[in-house]
């Protein structure tokens, strides 16, 4: 449905918004309707860059009043697009306020924070919470999802540390949750996703979180030192967390020139613990051969987020999997592949899992796979749209020969890949029991612009 900025619609919201409603011709319109990821060119009829709880709930009862579709987006980063829409954007950014108790180390945090913003309100309090390993990525959409990054060993997934959250739900209503308040829903949004209402606030558990001894270090890739990288983060103590890209070398001012396009595996690491605890845990990897490049060091945890580049926008294909080991041969098939491939620039993202994040029962969160030993993806950025079919049958192949073990998603890094692989996400008993909830707190799936879970009846 196409809308000009001056029907009575946008004149609607405007009038009943306290946030700012951006439409078609209005400045700024061209960058708020931009995401993250390339490909897409939605037009919403309108942005609404909500201000409070109270503008989002407007939003939601007009966008299901009028039969609109409505996206929610908190960071943009959605690999499916579902961050845009030629309906309603629900624009979280403008929502930025903090409460921080540094003597209970918790935070009430509003959905519109980025994991980098987030972490620098925290940061001058020795605090912090893993928040990925992106610093742009919105801290609505991550959690939601389940949150897998720089201190998944040390302190386990994003929603481990959630203590409670309000969302405002499809008719409207905010709620508060907690393990008391609606532990049916709060249960669903920690790894079910967008599915059941915006959050428009978490309440975090802080960490202390000052030094971290990591950052990035680049090996050459062969089957051996893949093989040997993920054993050595396997044993390596749990305040570590490390994840290898193997990836042809980028044409970055830092690597020598005689190694840019080579394959390699950029690894990105964080120890959580003492400074020179850290450092006996990262030598195992240096000495797996010589660094082309070795950037890590003591560092505070705000530093740890790679800077990125605000005009990036890649197209990309990409498929995520769980499996139980990479041995030697798979290893090697990592390294075929990527030579193979014809995308612009192909990676295979291996995270290494267990510690705290397999300390959590696979029921207690609508996150299922606690029990996982290793996370891939296999990514191809492309620029051709018309190549897109090759790139994609690439990522299937691949994912094919990689697999070990029960096939399994991350949905926080799905692709816009159907319901079949949406329900790969989760168990049976998890699908059927997110599907109950849906049911009663959106039957229309209002919220249907994330990896949908339809409700049964």
């Amino acid at each position: 449905m196409s809308l000009l900025p001056d029907t009575k619609l946008v004149r609607e919201f405007r009038h009943r918004l306290t946030g700012r409603v951006i439409a078609p011709g209005d400045d700024g319109y061209d960058e708020a309707r931009t995401i993250f990821y390339g490909g897409y060119d939605r037009r919403p009829a309108l942005i609404a860059r909500v201000a409070d709880a109270a503008d989002v709930s407007t939003v939601i009862r007009l966008a299901r009043e009028g039969g609109l579709e409505l996206a929610v987006r908190s960071g943009g980063h959605s690999v499916a697009g579902h961050s845009a829409s030629d309906g309603i954007v629900l624009d979280l950014s403008g929502m930025k306020a903090i409460d921080i108790d540094v003597e209970n180390r918790t935070a009430w945090a509003e959905t519109g924070f980025t994991a980098a913003e987030f972490t620098n309100a925290t940061a001058p309090h020795g605090l912090g919470v893993g928040l990925g390993d992106t610093g742009s990525v919105g801290i609505g959409g991550i959690t939601l999802g389940g949150g897998i990054g720089y201190l998944v060993r040390k302190h386990g997934l994003t929603i481990d540390d959630l203590l409670s959250a309000e969302i405002v739900t499809s008719d409207g209503d905010l709620l508060y949750l907690d393990e008391d308040a609606h532990p049916d829903l709060f249960w669903a949004i920690r790894g079910g996703g967008g599915n059941f209402g915006v959050a428009t606030r978490f309440r975090f558990r802080l960490h202390e979180l000052d030094t971290v001894v990591g950052g990035m270090l680049m090996l050459p890739a062969t089957a051996e030192t893949i093989e040997g990288f993920i054993a050595e983060a396997d044993a390596a103590p749990w305040e570590l967390s490390a994840i290898a890209n193997v990836m042809p070398a980028p044409p970055l001012p830092f690597v020598p020139e005689e190694r840019r396009g080579q394959l390699v595996i950029v690894a990105l690491m964080c120890y959580a613990g003492e400074v020179e605890d850290g450092e006996k845990a990262l030598s195992p990897f240096r000495v797996l051969a010589e660094p082309v490049v070795d950037m890590l060091r003591t560092m505070p945890y705000r530093e740890i987020y790679p800077p990125e580049e605000a005009a990036f926008h890649p197209t990309a294909v990409l498929r995520t999997m769980f499996v139980d080991s990479i041995d030697h041969a798979a290893a090697g098939t990592i390294v075929e592949r990527l030579e193979a491939s014809t995308a612009q620039m192909p990676v295979t993202q291996i995270r290494v899992l267990g510690g705290a994040m397999a300390r959590v029962p696979n029921d207690a969160t609508a996150f299922a796979h606690r029990d996982r030993r290793l996370m891939v993806n296999a990514v191809a950025l492309y620029g051709d749209p018309a190549g897109r079919a090759t790139h994609e049958a690439w990522v299937d192949a691949f994912a094919e020969a990689v697999q070990r073990g029960p096939v399994g998603a991350y949905v926080n890094f799905l692709g816009d890949e159907g319901e079949a692989r949406v329900r790969q996400a989760y168990p049976a008993a998890t699908w059927e029991r997110l599907a109950e909830i849906k049911g009663r707190y959106d039957p229309t799936n209002l919220f249907r612009l994330n990896q949908n879970v339809p409700h049964v009846g």
